[in-house]
């Protein structure tokens, strides 16, 4: 499931980058969030309408997942990429696993494995190779802006949001994945409006084709597959699969743009897997039968 999610994902990211000069970043997290709801609200109502009574009983826990795991992260993000690279993104977003793990043992005192600590080092260390294209010297033309503080927030809330999951109340997926990406719409509305006043939006075919995309496959898809994997496995081993990101992302510029891809390409992709694999194949030991 998670492989799925990063691959969507990153195809968010791609299609985000390409269209900002059309559609300005709060219009179209607005209009992402808009959409998705169009599709999540009609699966989700005879969900909703059973779970009605646990949804007023923990409409904070709920309010406060969605304002940050889709509110407020998908508006930081969209806004950074509006002014950094795809390096520089990329880069930032490698902080998300071992963020996860602090978050989690700051917030519910989960110690992370050893494991997890290496394999974390090791993903991040396979994202460095591709994004430096195997050149250690490419680093110190490394500049960073606003667009990667915006990013960093994101990531920030993103790994808050990955944690927090643990606390989602006893719902239905499909009635929290509805919930929330109706706060996510809401959230967004009156800031699309007030950036609509000094930006102009241009649809073409091929923004409108990218407004589908990121309303139906990384929103109300990859968000359910997402929720669930994390409820699956914890959020320490569900965060550190976020660094495929930038591997599937030189997949998709090789497929859909034509870029080459090179041996730092290759063995950064084997870095990271091995560091996804390595927690997931050594898992916490059982505890000891009581004597």
């Amino acid at each position: 499931m998670l492989v799925l999610v990063m691959l969507m994902w990153s195809g968010n990211s791609i299609v985000a980058r390409a269209i900002h000069a059309e559609v300005p970043p709060f219009t179209l997290a607005f209009w992402r969030w808009a959409g998705a709801s169009l599709i999540a609200v009609p699966l989700a109502w005879r969900h909703i309408m059973a779970d009605r009574e646990t949804i007023a009983r923990r409409w904070p826990t709920i309010l406060l997942l969605g304002l940050v795991g889709v509110g407020s992260f998908n508006a930081f993000m969209y806004s950074g990429l509006q002014y950094t690279t795809a390096a520089n993104s990329l880069l930032v977003q490698a902080a998300i696993p071992a963020l996860v793990l602090l978050f989690d043992f700051l917030l519910f005192r989960v110690a992370p494995r050893l494991a997890q600590i290496f394999g974390c080092i090791l993903a991040a260390f396979g994202v460095l190779i591709i994004i430096f294209r195997g050149d250690p010297a490419a680093m110190a033309s490394l500049h960073f802006n606003v667009g990667d503080l915006l990013v960093l927030c994101a990531v920030v809330l993103w790994s808050l949001y990955t944690v927090l999951l643990r606390t989602k109340p006893a719902i239905h997926g499909l009635s929290f994945l509805a919930l929330t990406i109706l706060i996510g719409t809401v959230v967004m509305a009156p800031f699309s409006v007030h950036e609509l006043q000094s930006r102009d939006v241009i649809l073409t075919p091929g923004v409108l084709a990218g407004i589908a995309y990121v309303s139906i496959l990384p929103s109300v898809i990859a968000y359910f597959l997402y929720n669930l994997a994390v409820e699956t496995i914890g959020a320490g081993d569900a965060g550190n699969v976020v660094n495929l990101q930038p591997l599937f992302g030189a997949l998709l510029a090789s497929l859909v743009l034509g870029e080459p891809i090179h041996g730092y390409h290759l063995f950064g992709m084997a870095v990271i897997l091995a560091g996804i694999g390595i927690p997931l194949l050594l898992p916490a030991a059982a505890p000891a039968p009581a004597r």
